[in-house]
């Protein structure tokens, strides 16, 4: 029997999962045991989407201790082998209209700088692929990633932020800016990339920016792999396969030309991205809160927003994707392009209680790679889609931009 062939085999036999129905109380972290924890500390072990710093802009916590209410903080980082997380300086959408948006990146990472000066022992802040191989251990090393170019208005700022320590910038988000259009935004604006976003493409490969095609349109995503010379990452997006129609997720053909490009899918985590049944009863909810919000004339961000959401899932049973369903989204790239392009771009802390049942908190990687093992990976594999993967591709861009 093929390898590939008894890779399936062990999904049929072995997979326990399914669509979830459960309350958020359901499928907390558990104790990390067998050869996944095992492997969690051993191999390197990087996430490129943790939204842990907006969480702190809305309420300071100290993550280098237990946070219960976060999906991150260190002592369950070192438990699950986290070695290298993404911490994203989201800027909303709502910035690019009030003209503020790189003073919130300058200040979200203020504030980040802070965290890594009064915890040395515990935080590093790295800034290339070769301070991710040096790193001692039981020092989590933390990069960044800016998710929507908004606060990008010149190529100046471009530079600014490389020197802050950005070392990719997600395009867009969830409406079209200057730089591009985005996949939740109709208006389509640029029909793909601005006059400005295809400089801005260039210069990023010259300064040795990572692009981020997450959130980007389908038109955005085409125009940005004939510009770059170099590869790019979708830093935390799933596969369109299994929800059929949403254009968040990347479809197979967009799946194949990046993994042509070199680059690599880091599967995002939240149920919404993994299963159609949870996609559509997420759509739904945002459907019925900006309909909420529209009549009321209520902000986004603000408190009647989350007290709609707290009454609306208080009447509905929330459905939970599983670890296997997460593990069926690395099956399916590895099926299309093979084991080079794919990786964990988790969401933690960005997707709030929609993470699967097995899968709420970064001390969970060790769950996932036990799915994978099961399902016939080997280490040399695994090695490649906990970090490989994503290290080949920054050190790509890396030399690419040395080069000239």
């Amino acid at each position: 029997m093929s390898f590939r062939n008894w890779r399936i085999l062990a999904v049929v036999m072995l997979m326990w999962g399914g669509l979830v129905a459960c309350n958020g109380e359901t499928g907390r972290s558990r104790p990390a045991t067998g050869r996944g924890a095992e492997l969690a500390q051993r191999l390197l072990l990087i996430d490129t989407h943790v939204d842990i710093p907006y969480r702190l802009e809305e309420g300071m916590r100290d993550i280098s201790g237990p946070v219960e209410e976060f999906n991150f903080d260190l002592p369950r980082a070192r438990r699950g082998g986290l070695d290298v997380p993404f911490m994203s300086i989201y800027i909303p959408a709502r910035h690019q209209r009030t003209g503020d948006a790189m003073a919130v990146a300058d200040r979200l990472l203020d504030m980040m700088d802070g965290i890594l000066s009064e915890h040395p022992d515990h935080f590093r802040k790295v800034i290339s692929s070769e301070q991710v191989r040096a790193l001692p251990a039981g020092i989590v090393g933390m990069a960044f990633g800016m998710e929507n170019g908004a606060p990008l208005q010149d190529l100046a700022a471009l530079q600014h932020f490389f020197e802050r320590g950005i070392r990719y910038v997600t395009l867009t988000h969830g409406e079209d800016n200057h730089i591009c259009d985005s996949s939740y935004d109709k208006a389509r604006t640029w029909k793909g990339l601005s006059p400005y976003g295809r400089e801005l493409v260039r210069e990023m490969n010259r300064t040795g920016m990572m692009i981020d095609v997450s959130h980007v349109s389908d038109d955005t995503f085409y125009q940005v792999l004939e510009g770059t010379a170099a590869p790019v990452i979708a830093s935390h997006s799933s596969c369109r396969h299994f929800t059929p129609g949403w254009e968040r997720n990347m479809d197979d053909d967009m799946i194949r030309a990046l993994a042509e490009n070199g680059g690599v899918i880091q599967i995002n985590f939240g149920s919404a991205f993994l299963t159609a049944e949870a996609q559509q009863q997420s759509n739904e909810f945002w459907t019925a809160r900006s309909a909420y919000l529209d009549e009321h004339g209520y902000p986004e961000g603000g408190a009647e927003a989350d007290a709609f959401r707290d009454s609306y899932w208080d009447s509905r049973t929330k459905l939970f994707a599983t670890v296997a369903d997460v593990a069926d989204h690395i099956d399916h790239v590895v099926e299309l392009v093979g084991i080079d392009h794919v990786g964990f771009g988790s969401d933690f802390d960005g997707v709030g209680d929609s993470l699967p049942v097995g899968l709420k908190s970064v001390a969970d990687y060790p769950a996932l790679l036990d799915e994978l093992l099961r399902r016939g990976y080997t280490e040399d594999e695994l090695e490649k889609v906990a970090g490989g993967n994503l290290l080949r591709v920054w050190s790509r861009v890396e030399r690419l931009a040395e080069a000239g």
